[in-house]
């Protein structure tokens, strides 16, 4: 089974594919709670919570793990400094997390590529996250997604389809 991973310090996509390329898991894990999850490490551990759920409860065997490689460069206009080096700790420390939990490194994917390797093209203008979304509601039938009351992706949404496209990547490399 493949695990794949849109790491955020706000909500994590995890999907789990089977050896078939299959979903049978999709999910989002929300950290946005300030309360419950104060700190990026109250949030790593909540992270490590859910990735054994995946391992004790789920009976999952992961087999391999691939998680979005986080931004590399300041774009304006987009994330600030900032937000780019929380991301890229919490990404360390999730990478950390699932290297100590199933005793393998996990592989990078950018976003880009692992788009163009499930054959999704971002015509200039448009927003990656909504065409990925588009993309899975019309061509994947165990993708589905709920809507806010005014019509909207609920929050999590575009998270699941990031991390199905990084896992779905990750299984079109190992099979191809």
């Amino acid at each position: 089974m493949i695990l794949g991973l849109d790491v955020s310090t706000s909500i994590t996509g995890a999907t789990v594919l089977d050896d078939n390329g299959e979903i049978v898991y999709c999910e989002a894990w929300d950290f946005r709670n300030k309360r419950k999850y104060p700190t990026l490490f109250q949030k790593a551990q909540q992270f490590q919570r859910e990735l054994e759920n995946l391992y004790m409860v789920k009976r999952f065997k992961i087999d391999e793990i691939f998680i979005e490689q986080s931004l590399q460069a300041f774009r304006p206009g987009f994330s600030s400094a900032k937000t780019i080096l929380t991301l890229a700790k919490f990404n360390g420390i999730v990478s950390y997390i699932c290297e100590k939990c199933y005793l393998k490194p996990p592989e990078f994917i950018g976003a880009s590529t692992a788009r163009k390797i499930c054959g999704i093209k971002v015509e200039k203008g448009k927003k990656a996250k909504e065409v990925v979304l588009n993309f899975l509601l019309d061509k994947e039938d165990s993708f589905n997604i709920e809507y806010t009351k005014h019509g909207n992706p609920t929050p999590g949404s575009y998270d699941r389809a990031d991390s199905y496209i990084i896992a779905k990547a990750g299984w079109i490399n190992l099979n191809s």
